[in-house]
């Protein structure tokens, strides 16, 4: 059976907008902005790889195996493309409310396939973080893009991944 896809986001997951200063983050001039990446970052993404496939959920699409995986001693991994996505039947309806916050859901729901996944994201609607809750198939964690990613996330992660199958007839209605 194939590991569950673990989705990444960059902006405010791996490169947060105000780290305390004992987080340990090196300043990177990218496309004129500076970011800042943690080697932490890396080694923890490395040790999810053990449990996961890692999979870039983020604007920078290819261009984070360009600039971000060096950075933080990732090998290229694959991405999802967001721009230029047209909707398709049977995409999932998103409420006008949150157009911005779900843009990534149909493309990640397309990649994935059917496949078990967790997403790590700064900006995921409250309403698909409550409704996975009720699967175990999904596993969504919203990071403070404050502080970025840090180790309890990590934990969570490795600690109940995601699989095959709903938890409860309840979930049905959650599927999208």
């Amino acid at each position: 059976m194939p590991k569950p896809l673990l989705f990444l986001d960059v902006d405010g997951v791996l490169n947060p907008v105000c780290p305390g200063p004992e987080a340990d983050f090196d300043a990177h001039t990218l496309f004129g902005y500076t970011v800042l990446l943690s080697a932490r970052h890396g080694a923890w993404l490395r040790e999810l790889a053990e449990s996961y496939e890692l999979v870039w959920a983020t604007t920078w699409e290819e261009h984070a195996n360009t600039h971000i995986s060096p950075a933080i001693g990732l090998p290229e991994l694959p991405f999802v493309r967001f721009t230029g996505y047209v909707p398709q039947p049977g995409d999932p309806r998103v409420p006008i409310m949150e157009l911005l916050s779900a843009r990534k859901w149909a493309p990640l729901l397309r990649h994935a396939a059917g496949r078990p996944f967790a997403w790590v994201d700064d900006v995921i609607p409250p309403r698909l973080v409550r409704n996975s809750l009720l699967r175990r198939d999904r596993l969504l964690l919203t990071v403070d893009p404050g502080q970025g990613l840090e180790r309890h996330h990590v934990d969570r992660l490795l600690s109940r991944p995601p699989r095959p199958g709903a938890v409860s007839s309840l979930s049905r209605w959650a599927a999208s």
